[in-house]
């Protein structure tokens, strides 16, 4: 009986604490936000009000010409606090790290096909296959991959992807922490993203263990969304530092290899096994006006870009088992024109943003002309290098760059980080964009008002751009980046076909 006393009792004080909880709570919002409640009943009345009715209620108090002053005054104060309050916070980007992993994992043209013939799970024909592709992938003799893919007997294991996952996930952010010297405590958003590995407990959870990241972080582990999700990350962070004042966000971006290669006989299947390469990246932006003076840009525009309704653009890139029931990533024929057709899509609604006027009007003067007009002309492409210092464009590929530096009209020197990213780290998905962009600091070339756009593309299908503004200029002496050791050996000419030599 004394038992069922004592928990009545501590039922009772348990809802008691609960209320008294939601009691402070509803008092700290009232608070904080009691302002707006003030201000409140400013603007039902002003809503109201024409300009003519301002004037005689003026008249109607007979204001003299210093209360009439003061009335003004808080007028215009009270609009100043609803401009502040409800306008978009500006977003800057403090700095951002790009992990190199250990010249011990460096994987050469050679070494790559020496470990893919010792996997003995494939024929002569699908070795040739492989070789052929790595031949003109446009990759150097220093890209990276896991130490699982180097093994002389590679075993693929969960432990195995976690230990890629925390080496690459984990340097990039230490080399931000030691670049920017941020409190942890004070990051109130984290968005990991990593398209083909998701455990369990995830990834965002994974740094917030290692880090001690605060108890009431916004954090997000964003999988399946491809090479393009390192944008979607960027453009997840910039809506949540909206609704969060004074706030920092830790964006990661990375792709895991050691669960995803592929042994099956399906070619469409093997092409992922030659591209893809170790890498990550961490970023981190903020809405503190405080740190606009040391960050490098501010964020001036995300665009998104989604195919999927369109069935050939879903499944051009698609993880599936093949007819052994092998699981692999399969690349369609279609990859090429899908990817253009979303590429053209998102820069024609980019344009409107960022081109100049006199673009602007060329191209809707040729938009008439071919769509109401019916006049046989060729579309028009508008000049971004007008609206852009630097482009960064994902590297996924040798032939998606050679076909946007062709159909854009842009100069060897545009593409340039694109491809000698290419070369020296290969493929690394979403993080390939933060590669580009500290070839670019390294070769000091951003300087203060300097335009950036990232653009980057992958399964779904979708095309995502970002759109930065220097903030200051970067000097490539006081930088620590992966290119800092090397950087005066790029640019170099990379032939068409780059054969594996024989041992």
């Amino acid at each position: 009986m004394g038992n069922h006393k004592e928990i009545a009792r501590n039922m009772k004080n348990g809802e008691n604490s609960v209320k008294l909880k939601y009691v402070k709570l509803g008092y700290h919002y009232l608070i904080s936000n009691a302002k707006y409640l003030f201000l409140l009943p400013v603007i039902i009345a002003l809503g109201h009000l024409s300009l003519e009715d301002i004037v005689q209620l003026f008249q109607h108090f007979d204001l003299g010409l210093v209360s009439g002053t003061l009335v003004c005054t808080a007028l215009t104060v009270c609009l100043i606090t609803l401009y502040f309050s409800w306008r978009p916070r500006d977003v800057y980007l403090v700095d951002f790290a790009c992990f190199k992993p250990k010249p011990a994992l460096m994987c050469s043209r050679e070494t790559f096909m020496r470990q893919t013939v010792q996997a003995s799970a494939f024929t002569d024909d699908l070795i040739g296959f492989q070789q052929k592709i790595i031949e003109r992938s446009g990759y150097g003799q220093k890209t990276y991959v896991p130490q699982a893919a180097l093994e002389d007997l590679p075993m693929a294991t969960m432990g195995k992807a976690r230990e890629e996952v925390e080496m690459v996930v984990f340097g990039a952010i230490d080399e931000l922490l030691a670049k920017t010297k941020v409190n942890l405590k004070d990051i109130g958003i984290l968005v990991v993203n990593c398209s083909l590995f998701n455990p369990t407990p995830s990834l965002s959870a994974m740094v917030v263990n290692r880090y001690k990241l605060r108890g009431n972080i916004l954090s997000y582990s964003l999988g399946g969304m491809g090479c393009s999700a390192g944008i979607i990350s960027v453009d997840l962070a910039k809506r949540l530092l909206q609704d969060q004042r004074n706030s920092y966000a830790l964006v990661v971006s990375t792709e895991s290899m050691t669960l995803n290669w592929y042994g099956g006989t399906n070619k469409s299947m093997l092409i992922t096994n030659c591209l893809f390469r170790l890498g990550a990246a961490a970023v981190l932006l903020t809405n503190k006006s405080s740190e606009r003076r040391r960050s490098k840009y501010q964020l001036m525009h995300t665009l998104r870009t989604h195919k999927g309704a369109d069935d050939k653009s879903y499944r051009c890139v698609m993880q599936q088992e093949d007819n052994n029931g092998e699981v692999g990533v399969k690349l369609s024929k279609d990859l090429l024109t899908v990817a253009g057709d979303a590429i053209k899509t998102n820069i024609t609604m980019l344009g409107p943003l960022v081109l100049p006027v006199s673009e602007q009007i060329l191209f809707l003067a040729n938009l008439v002309g071919r769509k109401v007009l019916r006049m046989k002309i060729k579309q028009y492409v508008p000049d971004f290098k007008l609206a852009f210092e630097h482009i960064c464009i994902h590297a996924g590929g040798r032939a998606v760059l050679d076909e946007i530096e062709k159909n854009l009209n842009l100069t060897k020197w545009h593409v340039e980080p694109s491809r000698m990213t290419l070369y020296r780290f290969g493929n690394t998905s979403s993080s390939s964009l933060w590669y580009e962009l500290a070839y670019t600091e390294a070769k000091g070339r951003v300087q203060r008002g300097d335009r950036v756009w990232q653009m980057a593309f992958g399964s779904g299908f979708k095309c995502n751009s970002a759109v930065w503004k220097a903030i200051r200029s970067v000097n490539p002496a006081k930088e620590k980046n992966p290119w800092t050791d090397e950087i005066d050996e790029f640019p170099i000419t990379v032939p068409d076909v780059q054969p594996v030599l024989a041992n």
